[in-house]
């Protein structure tokens, strides 16, 4: 049986007509940039995600480098961010002439390791930049007390975790700006690139817009040296269709989720995160009783006893060669990236980070995913162990 990681088309056929109306209703209003629909899926999803602010953008990429560039952070400047994550996060850091700093993993699931955030601030950072990855929101408590105590901003990057929350607080709403992505494969998803931006702070909140068309307020007078980083209207309305539903996807992906921890927990050779290496062949991801996760992925780690990847791409080889979609998020820690190496870091020991690029495989997860489906998956990680 074929299972894909992930197939846009049921999700998205299955609103087909109001889609299409969307779309319709945009072709009609005359309004192609900006204008109503834009403002109406912010103020939706200010209500979502429990902030005072949402400013719509072009891509999740495009809000860390608005929010960055609205906190006034640029050349010389420290950014203190994860190594173990999507490339995008140190990138814009990077382009805005500052310096990406990257730290290591937590000790359990795939946060940062606030004790190396703190061994690494000097007097030239200026902020932090956690990410809720996977859709599992990190524990923002004491990360914002250590940006607090040394003054330093803080940047959510929530592109994988619109709705997660932890201890009621809700990705996004908790640092200086929250950062969500809808790219086709996120939780809610457009059909092209689109993101936005949050925060609960008016003056920053009022920067950032000016800053999302090139500066300018009022027209034709550039108050800063801004960027193009408007959500498209079409995306816009296309999103408001699928917004409504939203739970519902989350509802469905917290039941794949619970189904595998059920069914590969019970096996020979599976164990619970945190688990030691040759203990168990493999780990599965935290479900914390004090979070609540919406799993953009659900990430396995296929431990290593030799520090090596091959046993996590033997189960990847085996898993692709019955038809079974997964996925390696993320093969190579940014610290080791070839467009960094100017930075020096490449040598830097940061052997969490460098375990989960060998060890994590990311296995279909989708609110559609049949029950069908999900069994195949699951069986077949069973063979795989038992073979």
């Amino acid at each position: 049986m074929t299972v894909p990681l992930l197939d846009l088309k049921v999700q998205n056929g299955a609103l087909d007509a109001e889609l299409k109306e969307a779309f319709e209703r945009v072709l009609r209003s005359g309004f192609y940039i900006l204008g109503p629909e834009v403002e109406a899926l912010e103020k939706e999803l200010s209500c979502y995600a429990g902030t005072r602010h949402v400013i719509g953008v072009s891509s999740g990429t495009d809000a860390i480098l608005l929010a960055l560039m609205a906190l006034g952070i640029g050349p010389g400047d420290e950014v203190i961010c994860p190594s173990f994550t999507f490339f995008a996060t140190a990138g814009c850091i990077a382009r805005i002439g500052a310096v990406p700093v990257f730290a290591e993993s937590a000790a359990e699931g795939f946060g940062l390791d606030l004790e190396d955030v703190a061994r690494r601030i000097t007097p030239r950072t200026k902020a932090i930049i956690p990410v809720h990855l996977f859709g599992e929101m990190t524990d923002m408590g004491p990360l914002m007390a250590l940006a607090e105590e040394h003054h330093l901003r803080v940047v959510e990057d929530a592109a994988q975790a619109l709705g997660a929350s932890h201890q009621g607080r809700m990705a996004g709403s908790v640092g200086d700006f929250g950062t969500y992505s809808f790219f086709p494969s996120k939780n809610l998803g457009c059909l092209g690139d689109g993101g936005a931006l949050a925060t609960n702070d008016d003056d920053l909140a009022a920067r950032a817009r000016i800053l999302r068309v090139h500066g300018m307020e009022p027209k034709y007078y550039h108050k800063w040296i801004g960027g193009n980083f408007r959500i498209d209207p079409l995306q816009a309305a296309l999103l408001r269709v699928k917004l409504p539903h939203y739970d519902e996807y989350s509802r469905g992906r917290r039941a794949n989720a619970a189904y595998y921890r059920e069914y590969l927990g019970a096996l020979a050779g599976v164990g619970p995160t945190g688990g030691e290496a040759g203990r168990c062949a493999i780990e599965l991801p935290a479900d914390p009783v004090d979070a609540f996760h919406i799993w953009n992925q659900f990430t396995l780690r296929v431990r290593s006893t030799d520090g090596s990847s091959a046993r996590r791409d033997s189960l990847r080889s085996f898993l692709l060669e019955r038809t079974i979609g997964c996925e390696i998020y993320y093969p190579k820690p940014l610290h080791t990236q070839e467009c960094f190496a100017y930075l020096g870091q490449g040598e830097d020991h940061l052997p969490r980070a460098d375990t989960l690029a060998r060890e994590c495989l990311s296995i279909p997860v989708f609110p559609e995913l049949t029950e069908e489906q999900r069994a195949e998956v699951a069986r077949s990680i069973g063979e795989f162990l038992s073979g």
